[in-house]
């Protein structure tokens, strides 16, 4: 059982509503989650209703039948966008609807699906959501990320426990890594990190680096060049009317976008890549002049080549982070097979979209001005962790001079 369990939920559901949505009086947000999550985001809703919500959107998901239906209906569905669903984001978007996502799905629930009917029902879902995830990339509107065990998610999480005894073990981890005690101050300490965060932000700002240069012993050896008009970005962004939100709890990240031309060398994966419903293990990616040229995985390669090969800016880089080793997350020593915690335990990067407030106006650009500032384009958008306790990044500035950015895993400052 975990202590407190009530006071810290609670808690935790305040964190997401107030810092994480920092929904604002008379806003709709929409609260998608899966059917096994729905205390939190019974809590959720109720927060956002006793801060003023106007109203909210409930989208509810079910792993098991999702997982059906990937398995038996027919194919025809998967080239198939329902209006209404359209007409639902259409709305959210016109409405500025503030977005949290609780998740907690089996890391391994499509195993053993068609990678292609996967990735056919991607392509077929971007085109029409695409205006809603541009916005939501730009910091349009405010948006978070969230996390609630399930069973299947914490017995891979904790193998040698079984139901309860391994959803209480992953709360408790959840709740250590989002700063939560169950003293009702979360809110307070989350503030004070952000602030934390964007001070280093400011300081690689500062340096304003050409490129980034990755060593490690597993055999990493790439080379970033960033955008010249690049921004290093963590702990929260803000909407154009000046609303302050923060898109995942926890984070620990601070990021930017590579150039989508400017990558060269190999990257070794530090983690298992949970992607699509399915595990990739032991992998690195070859690059040359910003595209993958080369791919190769221990587990799960033809899933992670299906990803690369979804659309032609999936092939390039659209994100850079870097996650000291020494962090909360780390620190737990979990692997949680989920993005939202593993990626803040390590430095990672991501194929597929770069975020257009990465370079500084973006997100006022339109895609080909995007693009000639040195963002990638694409709907998709992967993270995979590259950060290991002896990882090197030297940054080199637009007048030649190395800085250490990392040490051993580390900040060098």
């Amino acid at each position: 059982m975990v202590a407190n369990f009530e006071e810290k939920l609670d808690e935790y559901a305040h964190l997401l509503v107030e810092v994480g949505m920092n929904l604002q009086p008379g806003q709709t947000p929409r609260i998608s989650a899966p059917v096994e999550c729905a205390p939190l985001a019974r809590l959720c809703a109720a927060a956002a209703l006793d801060r003023g919500a106007r109203d909210v959107v409930l989208d509810w998901s079910d792993d098991f039948v999702t997982r059906q239906r990937y398995l038996k209906a027919d194919g025809t569905v998967f080239s198939e966008f329902p209006d209404y669903q359209k007409a639902k984001f259409d709305w959210l978007l016109d409405h500025g609807s503030p977005a949290l996502s609780i998740i907690g799905s089996d890391p391994e629930m499509l195993k053993g699906v068609d990678p292609a009917r996967i990735q056919a029902w991607q392509r077929t879902s971007a085109q029409p959501t695409k205006p809603y995830f541009d916005a939501m990339s730009a910091s349009r509107f405010q948006w978070t990320i969230g996390a609630h065990p399930t069973r299947a998610w914490a017995e891979k999480v904790f193998p040698d426990m079984k139901g309860d005894e391994a959803i209480d073990a992953l709360w408790d981890a959840i709740f250590s890594v989002c700063r939560i005690t169950g003293d009702g101050k979360g809110v307070e300490r989350w503030r004070v990190h952000v602030e934390d965060t964007a001070r280093r932000s400011k300081v690689l700002n500062d340096y304003h680096f050409k490129s980034l240069h990755y060593t490690n012993s597993l055999g990493t050896d790439l080379t970033l060049t960033l955008p010249e008009r690049h921004v290093w970005m963590g702990g929260s962004e803000k909407t154009p009317s000046g609303v302050e939100f923060v898109a995942n709890i926890p984070t620990e990240e601070i990021f930017t976008a590579p150039r989508w031309d400017g990558v060269d060398g190999r990257v070794y994966a530090a983690l298992p890549l949970a992607l699509d419903g399915n595990l990739v293990r032991d992998f690195y990616l070859d690059f040359q002049n910003g595209k993958i040229v080369n791919v190769h995985a221990e587990e799960g390669e033809d899933v992670l080549k299906h990803s690369i090969a979804m659309d032609e800016g999936s092939s390039y880089l659209g994100e850079v982070a870097l996650v000291p080793y020494d962090s909360p997350i780390r620190n737990t020593g979990n692997l949680f097979y989920n993005t939202l915690f593993d990626e803040n335990a390590s430095c990672h990067l991501a194929f597929g979209s770069a975020y257009p407030t990465c370079v500084q106006g973006g997100e006022d650009m339109d895609e080909a001005a995007q693009k000639a500032a040195g963002l990638n384009q694409s709907s998709n958008h992967v993270d995979f962790m590259v950060g290991t306790a002896d990882l090197s990044i030297v940054g080199t500035t637009h007048e030649g001079k190395k800085v250490p950015v990392f040490v051993e895993g580390n900040f060098a400052f």
